[in-house]
């Protein structure tokens, strides 16, 4: 972050324009910060437009790695990013750095759980789901709504989109409309019906509408829907969501039960990828160079200052500072802890 105080009024200037910001929705931007949470196709997009709306602080959680197949519709990534296998919040810091230096970027390489999401709220005005998950979402509406923070849930798969603003106490959360995860392979993923750039851009485009009016305190002009696109097949529908559930067991019975520290998995198939996630037990911290290394006789090693990725026959092991691990080669919980446990410990 550069140390200018007062933004140009110029790099402003058509969006105070515009009625529904003004200056004063202008300097509440200023005074404001996201969270964004996932910063992938959807992240990415997020995160440039906010940076660009002037909006002062945004904090970008993610727990992977640039790579080539991102190219197509992340676009805040580069080819350098993914020949460097940059975290991807590092790398889209750098390039916000660029885009707008008065914005303070908050970056956290993690996976978002139940040890660290109420933390990764705390102090945001607004949380912006850039996920691809249910489980991650599901953790958002709990810690969003136990600490009655508005967040924008959103997702894109194949040509199709899906959008809606919660706001805790006031408007449904996301239990109240999908009481229940969708069933395992149910539902396509970018990975089996792939995803195109189309897509990204309008819920992105529709999120970020509804955080600048969350932020400028403009509420009578949300949606107040479950909005539903498709690009391909020129689908436009919004549902009313009417009013939070009696029995919701989130809203309502204030169950919050994804940030019970029992409910971790902390070791996950990573869909489509044919890789593994393994997640400490506990907090920790790895010295990359002491374990590359240690390593060093066993396979190839490289190592930046973000992460370690080593190869040993058949699999590759990408291992990050907080201990984390994602291991490519397979699909096997029990193959990947294995690997795990032998080359990084317990």
């Amino acid at each position: 972050m550069t140390s200018n105080s007062q933004p140009s009024n110029d790099r402003y200037s058509r969006q105070i324009l515009f009625a529904g910001i003004g200056a004063e929705g202008q300097r509440r931007l200023l005074s404001s910060r996201a969270l964004i949470v996932g910063c992938g196709a959807l992240g990415s997009a997020q995160a440039e437009s906010l940076a660009r709306a002037g909006v002062g602080k945004l904090r970008i959680v993610d727990r992977d790695f640039v790579e080539f197949s991102n190219l197509q519709r992340q676009t805040m990534f580069t080819e350098a990013d993914a020949n460097d296998r940059l975290p991807k919040v590092i790398a889209c810091a750098n390039h916000l750095r660029k885009i707008n230096s008065d914005v303070l970027v908050e970056r956290e390489i993690a996976d978002v759980n139940h040890s660290n999401i109420e933390r990764l709220i705390q102090d945001c005005d607004v949380v912006i789901d850039g996920t691809d998950n249910f489980a991650t979402r599901y953790l958002i509406n709990d810690a969003c709504v136990k600490h009655n923070v508005n967040w924008i849930y959103g997702a894109a798969v194949g040509s199709y989109g899906v959008t809606m603003t919660i706001r805790p106490n006031v408007a449904p959360c996301l239990r109240c409309i999908f009481p229940e995860a969708p069933p395992a392979a149910s539902a396509p993923t970018c990975d089996t019906a792939g995803v195109i750039m189309p897509i990204i851009n309008v819920v992105a485009a529709v999120q970020i509408s509804e955080a600048l009016k969350l932020l400028t305190g403009h509420f009578e002009n949300l949606h107040n829907s479950l909005m539903q696109f498709d690009v391909w097949r020129n689908e436009w529908r919004l549902i009313a969501v009417g009013t939070p559930v009696k029995d919701c067991p989130t809203c309502s019975a204030r169950k919050f039960e994804t940030l019970q520290s029992d409910s971790r998995e902390f070791a996950a198939v990573l869909c489509g990828r044919h890789a593994v996630q393994i997640s400490p037990s506990h907090p920790a911290r790895i010295d990359l160079n002491l374990l590359g290394e240690r390593l060093a006789g066993a396979g190839e090693v490289n190592c930046n200052d973000y992460l370690l990725r080593f190869r040993t026959g058949e699999f590759e092991m990408t291992i990050f500072q907080d201990a984390r691990s994602i291991i490519r080669g397979t699909d096997d919980i029990a193959t990947a802890r294995s690997l795990y446990a032998k080359y990084v410990g317990n």
